[in-house]
């Protein structure tokens, strides 16, 4: 008996909200669990593979301007687990080798697109749930509505006010459901779509200094070689040149 008791105290909230709100509230339920765990799951995916450009991945690149190299080892789990720093690893490595700005600058672009990847399905399955939970509800306002209107129908016109009151408070109740899951996931939805734009600035903002890097260097380098070899351009005296430079004199 304590077993079956225990057993009709658990079905009883879902038994109630059914009864409330009619067969849409199955559907408005199963919505907010999938978006309950949608947003549990690109929370924590977030916190493990988002690309940030953490101090770790900001002490290599000041790292690889002063001497031209960077640490190769790992690093901890969570710096593995960045995006980030694979990404300036591959734009330290092209800078450094050579590599051509365009092409770089595709691979550099595809592989932050391939950071930002998985995040992208949970956001749209939020914001299809914010979506949709609004247009569920009404769907059980008109359900609801049907009903009280069918009663009258029924009745000839006639009918008492506890007959239509089960429809209407049916209608109602839909309403209220699916605006109570539209409303918090539209702003998760907003607030996840914002953090991948950030992402995204952050990343195109550690990648440019990167790559600017090459072009700040170059003329500077180009500068120098120049003048390298105006210094170095009087100090050959041997015998050779000089008849060359005294016969040209006394032509």
């Amino acid at each position: 008996m304590p077993d079956s008791a225990d057993l009709t105290s658990l079905e009883s909230p879902l038994q109630n909200l059914v009864a409330m709100g009619g067969p849409v509230m199955y559907v408005l339920i199963a919505l907010a669990t999938l978006g309950v765990l949608t947003f549990f799951y690109l929370t924590i995916t977030g916190a493990l593979f988002a690309p940030r450009s953490v101090g770790s991945v900001r002490r290599e690149v000041a790292q690889w301007k002063q001497s031209g190299t960077w640490p190769t080892a790992s690093g901890s789990f969570l710096a593995r687990c960045n995006p980030m720093l694979a990404l300036s690893r591959r734009a330290m490595a092209g800078v450094s080798n050579g590599e051509p700005a365009d092409s770089l600058r595709e691979n550099l672009a595809q592989g932050a697109q391939r950071a930002l990847q998985p995040f992208e399905a949970p956001l749209k399955i939020i914001e299809v749930i914010a979506a949709l939970a609004p247009l569920l509800g009404l769907l059980g306002t008109v359900m609801g509505m049907m009903e009280a209107f069918s009663a009258m129908a029924t009745t000839e016109g006639r009918a008492s006010a506890s007959q239509l009151s089960g429809g209407i408070y049916e209608a109602l109740t839909t309403t209220a459901a699916g605006l109570v899951i539209a409303i918090p996931f539209a702003a998760i939805a907003a607030w996840a779509e914002f953090r991948l734009r950030r992402l995204n600035s952050q990343m195109n903002e550690q990648l440019l200094d990167i790559l600017n890097t090459a072009t700040v260097t170059a003329p500077a380098e180009a500068h120098q070689q120049p003048a390298r070899q105006d210094r170095q351009a009087p100090e050959p005296r041997d015998a050779s040149r000089q008849p060359t430079r005294v016969a040209h004199a006394a032509g």
